[in-house]
């Protein structure tokens, strides 16, 4: 539960059914980006508070009441959270805004879109079939069945932490495993509030744990702990080759969806006003904080100049000031340390010889207050060598790259060490066909942006992850595979010899 000390929310961590204090008794503060300011009390949680939990976890999965239940009312469960998470979506929304910054117009949307893939992977639940097997031996049958993994340490980022723990949590608790989960320790607020709702639900003690606190102390303890059998990760993709490293020596599995660097490509024959909506949404929607923005706007030579200028002036619209107010269109970035990133990139980016268009620092309107507020930015001139066109900035910094034909918008869009989304604008069929054939990403957007699905698969190409979260196929990623040989024959035939 959380109480009220002073003028901060205090949390407690939420372990085996209970709310329980960290073993170390310490807190942090967590923050409001919009004003600077702590707003709330969040447990530091360490290796004995993720042994609990984790243990706890096991136990759920092996004694409790959570494995005698049918799938059937397992997936009752699910789509009884996903009508409590809708009656509760607007509070939800408010607190991830004060936690994280972001627009209470997109949390909003996002904390009551998130109950349908409890809805989904709830009726999911009971349709998770086998296999009778054809035998190539006489007197055998031979069929498959899919069984949970286990305990499941799921980690959690800052920027969309409730819809991005529905990702791995309605799947998980589907195929039957349970899950010990890890926020950022810059937005555990929202997470803890949602953990009154698994109470209220009825969820079996120890099926759901949070377990706050920082990397090193909390989550590399669930990355390595043995009784954790995988890991489902969101973040960057250096820390996810850390954590990778790490539950490869437990030979764990592992999913991931990991940073991105995404070419969003304007062809000559685009609507031009709907691929301007389109770089605005892939870039200063969310603040840039998300990792399938695209970063990189490629835009075909013979329309450069004036794509640009069109591009600026639509951006110069934008609304900055309170992420509560549902008018505001630009927020806070979410913490200081990303906020002073973004600045340095701006600085990286200058220093490389690009050409500020707009934006290109800190932003000082009076709406903005003493919050983590950047301007929008747009670079021209970026080569696509450049570190501002090849790292994730993970802000409101788009690098604008010309290119000549589909040939070289190809080549420039692949090249890059991410591969998690592109996005197209053309009104030629065949050049749509064709880039979203060529573009190596996991999502290829055309004449669109940003739009994702619990019915759609997602996930990166190279370094932008491993594995598949959404979609009726990922399932399978909580799930292991047994096969079943039952012999109906009357006499056990020569034991040396295999059949």
């Amino acid at each position: 539960m959380d109480t009220a000390t002073g003028s901060l929310i205090q949390y407690k961590l939420y372990i085996d059914g209970q709310w329980v204090d960290s073993a170390s008794g310490q807190q942090f503060e967590s923050y409001n980006p919009y004003t600077g300011k702590p707003w709330a009390l969040i447990p530091r949680g360490n290796a004995e508070d993720v042994d609990r939990a984790v243990r706890a976890a096991r136990k759920a999965f092996t004694t409790g009441e959570w494995p005698k239940l049918t799938p059937s009312k397992r997936g009752a469960l699910l789509r009884k959270l996903g009508d409590l998470i809708a009656d509760k979506s607007k509070y939800l929304a408010e607190i991830e805004v004060r936690d994280n910054g972001k627009l209470l117009a997109e949390m909003g949307a996002q904390t009551a879109y998130m109950a349908q893939w409890y809805y989904y992977y709830g009726g999911l639940a009971d349709k998770i079939e086998g296999s009778v097997i054809p035998s190539d031996k006489p007197d055998t049958f031979n069929y498959t069945r899919f069984e949970p993994l286990g305990v499941i340490g799921a980690i959690i980022p800052w920027n969309s932490p409730l819809l991005l723990t529905a990702w791995k949590l309605a799947p998980a608790l589907a195929a039957g495993n349970t899950m010990v989960i890890k926020p950022s320790e810059y937005t555990s607020a929202s997470l803890l509030e949602f953990m009154k709702i698994i109470e209220q639900t009825g969820f079996p003690a120890g099926v759901v744990n949070v377990v706050t606190g920082f990397g090193p102390e909390a989550g590399t303890p669930l990355v390595e702990h043995p009784l954790v059998a995988k890991i489902a990760f969101t973040g960057s993709d250096v820390t996810g080759q850390k954590i990778y490293e790490a539950a490869a020596k437990g030979l764990k599995r592992v999913s991931m969806e990991l940073g991105g660097k995404s070419p969003n490509i304007v062809f000559d024959d685009a609507e031009i006003d709907n691929a301007v909506k389109g770089a605005i949404s892939g870039i200063f929607a969310a603040t840039g904080q998300t990792c399938i923005a695209g970063s990189r706007l490629l835009v075909q030579q013979s329309i450069h100049d004036q794509f640009v200028e069109r591009l600026v002036a639509f951006a110069k619209t934008a609304r900055m000031g309170d992420p509560m107010s549902l008018d505001t269109q630009v927020g806070p970035v979410t913490n200081l340390p990303q906020f002073n990133k973004v600045l340095k990139y701006i600085d990286i980016a200058k220093s490389e010889g690009v050409r500020t268009v707009l934006g290109g620092a800190k932003a000082t309107r009076p709406e903005c207050g003493d919050g983590w507020f950047v301007e929008p930015t747009i670079f021209t001139g970026v080569k696509n060598s450049m570190r501002i066109a090849q790292e994730e900035v993970f802000g409101p910094v788009l690098a604008v790259i010309p290119f000549r034909d589909e040939e070289e918008a190809i080549a420039i869009g692949n090249d890059v060490v991410f591969g998690l989304a592109a996005g197209v604008w053309t009104q030629n069929m065949r050049r749509a066909f064709l880039m979203a054939d060529k573009l190596q990403a996991g999502t290829v957007w055309v004449n669109t942006y940003r739009a994702v699905s619990f019915l759609s698969p997602f996930g990166g190409y190279k370094r932008s992850g491993l594995g598949r979260e959404n979609g009726q196929e990922m399932i399978k990623e909580y799930l292991q595979t047994k096969s079943v040989w039952i012999s109906t024959a009357k006499e056990v035939p020569n034991p040396f010899i295999m059949r």
